[in-house]
C-alpha cells in the first residue's frame, strides 16, 4: 500500500470532445465556403457595396471562429484530492484572503459578512489565514457589520466543523439548503443547535440592517468626518488569533485606504495593490485568495483543491495561479439574461488549461504573492535589487518582500502589531501617494490602465511566461450573485467590454505580448477572442441590417433559393445552432436556457458591447475617461420567493442610451418585413423561388432575437420601452428606411 505521503496531489484528466470538434471544423469550412462565395460574386459580377460589406462582416466571423477553434481545441481537467493533502497539514502553507467591498448601498454589508463568515469557516488551519476586508468607501456601517459578524462567526464556525456543514454562509445554509440539514442527522442536541444558530444569525442580521439606518460616527470616532471619496486610511484589526490555534478563529483585519477627491485611486486595481502592501507587512503570506464580496465559499476544501496543485514540483516552477470557475448561485430558471456563463466556462474557458491556462477572472482565485511582486520564472538574476526600486518608499516592505521571494514566511506566533508593522507603516503603504515613483499598477501587483484589471495583470503574468491552472472541484468553489433584469445585466457587460477593449488598445495588447513577451500563439489568440468581444458588435449591426436593406431596397445579399450556393449560410445556421444546442443539453441546460442565451448574445452585442465600443472611440479621441460602473449586488432567500416579484425573468428598461441601438433594430425588422412583401407580391413574384426567402428568414429571426423589446415597445412601466427611446430609434428607423428606398430609385 502507497505511504499516503507519496500519492499524488492531482492528476490531469484528459476530455475527449470528437463531436464538438467535428462541428467547430464543419463550420469553420462552411464560412470559408461562404467567404469563397462572396469573392466569386465580386469577380463575376463587379464591386458592390452590398456584397462587399457582407464579405467584410463575415471575414471577420471567420477570424474569431478561427481563435475560437484554436482555444478550444485540446481539453483537460485537473482532478485534486484533498483529503490526501490533509495528512501533511504541517505542510500547508500561510494565505491571505483578500475581499472587495466598494459601495455599502450596492454591495449591501450582509452580503459581504456572508462572505467572509463562509471564508473564515474553511477547512483549512486558522493559525495560517488571515482575512483582510477592503472597503473602498469607507462605510461605517460595514465596519460595524464586520465587529457584529464576529461574536457570531465564534459559535458559527465550530457548529460548521463539529457538523461537517457543507455550505458554510449562513443565509444560503439556513433559508436555501435543506439537505445540508439532513445530512448533518436529527439528533436533539443538533436541532437545539441548528435553531440557535439560526436565532442568532437573524438577529445579527437585524442588527446590520439597523444600523444602516442609523448614523455610527457616535460609536465609530474614526469615522467621524469620513465621505467615500475623501478620508485618511483607516486599519482596524477585528479579530487577532492570538494563541494561533488551528481550530480558532482566523485573523480578521478591516482595511480602508486613504482617498483623496484630485487622486487617482485607480478604483478594484488600486484597493488590491494596498491589500497586498498592508498584508505584506502584516502576515506576508506566500498565497493570496482573492474574491469578491459576493462570492461566498460554496466548498469549505476550497483552500486545500487549489494546495493540491500548488504544492506539486512541477507546479511550483511554472504555474502562477489556480483559477476557480464564476458561478452563481439562485440564478433564475432557464437564465433569461444570459449571464450565467454555464457554456462559457464549460466549453471556452475550460479549453484553456490545453494552452499556458485559463486568464484571471477577479475572483476565485489563488495567487503566488512573488509573481505579484514581478518574479519571472527563471527568478531573475538582478530581480532583487530591482524591487527596491520598484516597491516605494518604505523600507519595512522591502524587506518583506524579499522575504517573500525567498519564501521565508511570517511567524504565526508573532503579534499583528508590532515596531516593524506598526499602525503607522501600514497607513504608509495605505496612502493615497505611496505609489508614487514606485511600479505599483505598472510592473508590481495589480496592473492600472483599464476597468478590466483582472484581465490585464492576467495577462501579464502570461507574458512572463507564467501558466495557469483552472481547478473544477464539486461542489461548486465559490458561488455568487448575478445581476437580473436588464439595465444592469447590461451595464456590467458594457463595463467588462470596455476594459477588454482598453487592454486591446494599448502597449499591453496580446499581440504585442506576443511579439515582444513569453505569451504562447495560442494563448494570445484567446486573449484576442475574449478582447475583441466588444468590436464584434459593429460586423454584427452591419449584418443585421442587411436583410432589412434587401428587403427595403429590393437587393440580396443571400444567394438565391434556386442557387447551389444558397445551402451554405443556411447549413452555416443549422449546423452552428445544433453545436450551441448540444453544449447546453451536455451540461444539463434546457432548451429554453439556449434560446435565452442565443437572444441575449444579440442583445448584449446591439447594446452593451455597441456603447463599448463607442466609449473606446470617445477615450481615444481625448473626448472622455471610462469609468468603474458597481452593479447593484443582493440576497434571495426563501422569504423572497414568498413574495411576488413581478419582475421575475422579465426585461426592464430604463431611459439610458444602452436600449437605443437595439430598439432601433427591432423597427428596422418590422418596418422592413412587410416593404418586402408587399414590393414582392406587386412584382408577381408567387413562386417561392423568386422571393427573398433568405433575407426574410434572417430577418424574422432577429425579430424573435429581439422579442424583448417587441413586448417593451407596448408594455408600460419599467418592462416599457421609455418613450425617449422611442422617440430616438423611430428618428433613427425613418432615416435608415430613407436611405434604402433613395438607393433603389
Amino acid at each position: 500500500m502507497a505511504n499516503s505521503n507519496t500519492l499524488p496531489l492531482y492528476q490531469k484528466v484528459a476530455v475527449k470532445r470528437r463531436v464538438h470538434r467535428a462541428l467547430d471544423i464543419t463550420i469553420l469550412s462552411l464560412l470559408v465556403l461562404l467567404l469563397t462565395y462572396r469573392l466569386f460574386f465580386l469577380h463575376t459580377h463587379g464591386f458592390s457595396c452590398l456584397q462587399a460589406t457582407a464579405f467584410l462582416s463575415e471575414s471577420w466571423f471567420t477570424f474569431t471562429w478561427l481563435l475560437l477553434v484554436a482555444t478550444r481545441w485540446y481539453f483537460f481537467n485537473y482532478k485534486t484530492y484533498p483529503d490526501r493533502l490533509l495528512k501533511r497539514v504541517e505542510e500547508l502553507p500561510p494565505i491571505d484572503i483578500f475581499v472587495t467591498t466598494a459601495d455599502a448601498a450596492l454591495e449591501t454589508p450582509i452580503i459581504t459578512v456572508n462572505t467572509v463568515l463562509s471564508l473564515l469557516a474553511v477547512d483549512y488551519p486558522a493559525d495560517k489565514l488571515t482575512c483582510y476586508v477592503s472597503d473602498d468607501g469607507s462605510s461605517p456601517v460595514i465596519f460595524y457589520a464586520l465587529s457584529e459578524a464576529l461574536n457570531f462567526a465564534k459559535i458559527w464556525v465550530p457548529f460548521c466543523k463539529k457538523y461537517h456543514v457543507q455550505v458554510r454562509a449562513p443565509f444560503r445554509y439556513f433559508y436555501n439548503n435543506k439537505d445540508d440539514y439532513l445530512v448533518a442527522g436529527d439528533s436533539p442536541e443538533f436541532r437545539h443547535e441548528w435553531t440557535k444558530m439560526k436565532d442568532e444569525y437573524e438577529k445579527l442580521s437585524q442588527r446590520i440592517g439597523q444600523a444602516a439606518l442609523r448614523d455610527l460616527t457616535g460609536e465609530l470616532p474614526h469615522f467621524s468626518n469620513v465621505t467615500s471619496n475623501n478620508h485618511p486610511p483607516i486599519i482596524k484589526v477585528i479579530w487577532e488569533n492570538k494563541e494561533a490555534g488551528i481550530d480558532g478563529l482566523p485573523h480578521l483585519i478591516y482595511v480602508s485606504r486613504e482617498k483623496k477627491p484630485k487622486h487617482q485611486h485607480h478604483y478594484k486595481a488600486g484597493a488590491m495593490n494596498v491589500l497586498t502592501r498592508v498584508s505584506g507587512l502584516m502576515t506576508n503570506a506566500p498565497y493570496i485568495l482573492n474574491v469578491d464580496c459576493d462570492m461566498f465559499v460554496n466548498n469549505p476544501e476550497i483552500l486545500l483543491h487549489g494546495m493540491c496543485l500548488l504544492r506539486d514540483a512541477i507546479i511550483d516552477k511554472e504555474y502562477a495561479f489556480v483559477q476557480f470557475p464564476q458561478n452563481f448561485y439562485d440564478g433564475l430558471k432557464d437564465d433569461p439574461y444570459g449571464n450565467q456563463f454555464h457554456v462559457l466556462m464549460e466549453f471556452i474557458i475550460g479549453g484553456t488549461n490545453g494552452l499556458q491556462g485559463p486568464c484571471y477572472m477577479g475572483t476565485g482565485c489563488i495567487h503566488r504573492r512573488k509573481i505579484l511582486y514581478g518574479q519571472p520564472p527563471d527568478g531573475g538574476s538582478n530581480f532583487e535589487v530591482e524591487l527596491h526600486k520598484r516597491f516605494g518608499k518604505s523600507e519595512k516592505l522591502k524587506i518583506s518582500a524579499v522575504d517573500a521571494l525567498r519564501r521565508i514566511a511570517h511567524n504565526p506566533s508573532r503579534p499583528l502589531l508590532s515596531e516593524s508593522h506598526s499602525i503607522e507603516a501600514l497607513k504608509e503603504v495605505a496612502s493615497c501617494d505611496y505609489e508614487y515613483n514606485s511600479s505599483w499598477g505598472a510592473q508590481v501587483g495589480w496592473l492600472y490602465g483599464s476597468a478590466a484589471e483582472d484581465l490585464l495583470t492576467g495577462l501579464r503574468i502570461h507574458q512572463k511566461g507564467w501558466k495557469s491552472a483552472l481547478v473544477v472541484p464539486k461542489p461548486k468553489a465559490f458561488l455568487g450573485c448575478a445581476p437580473s433584469g436588464g439595465p444592469t445585466s447590461l451595464t456590467q457587460q458594457k463595463r467588462w467590454v470596455t476594459g477588454q477593449l482598453e487592454v486591446l488598445f494599448s502597449t499591453k495588447s496580446p499581440i504585442f505580448a506576443n511579439i515582444f513577451g513569453n505569451l504562447q500563439l495560442r494563448q494570445c489568440m484567446f486573449y484576442l477572442w475574449l478582447s475583441l468581444w466588444g468590436i464584434r458588435s459593429v460586423p454584427e449591426l452591419l449584418y443585421t441590417l442587411l436583410p432589412a436593406y434587401c428587403l427595403i431596397s429590393d437587393s440580396r445579399f443571400l444567394p438565391n433559393v434556386r442557387e447551389p450556393a444558397a445551402c451554405i449560410p443556411l447549413l452555416l445556421f443549422v449546423v452552428y445552432n445544433v453545436q450551441q444546442l448540444l453544449q447546453y443539453m451536455e451540461i444539463g441546460q434546457s432548451f429554453r436556457a439556449w434560446w435565452n442565451n442565443q437572444k441575449m448574445g444579440r442583445v448584449n452585442t446591439m447594446c452593451s458591447y455597441l456603447f463599448g465600443v463607442i466609449g473606446i472611440v470617445f477615450k481615444l479621441l481625448g473626448l472622455s475617461e471610462t469609468t468603474f460602473e458597481v452593479t447593484k449586488k443582493g440576497l434571495s432567500t426563501s422569504n423572497d420567493e414568498d413574495e411576488v416579484r413581478e419582475d421575475l425573468g422579465r426585461f426592464t428598461f430604463d431611459e439610458s442610451p444602452l436600449f437605443v441601438s437595439a430598439t432601433t433594430i427591432m423597427m428596422i425588422q418590422l418596418m422592413a418585413l412587410p416593404i418586402g412583401l408587399s414590393r414582392s407580391m406587386e412584382a408577381g413574384s408567387h413562386v417561392i423561388t423568386e422571393l427573398p426567402v433568405g433575407e426574410m428568414i434572417c430577418s424574422v429571426w432577429l425579430i424573435l432575437c429581439f422579442w424583448p423589446f417587441l413586448k417593451g415597445m407596448f408594455a408600460k412601466g419599467r418592462f416599457g420601452i421609455p418613450w425617449p427611446t422611442l422617440c430616438k430609434s423611430s428618428a433613427f428607423t425613418l432615416l435608415f428606411v430613407f436611405f434604402a428606398l433613395t438607393k433603389n430609385e
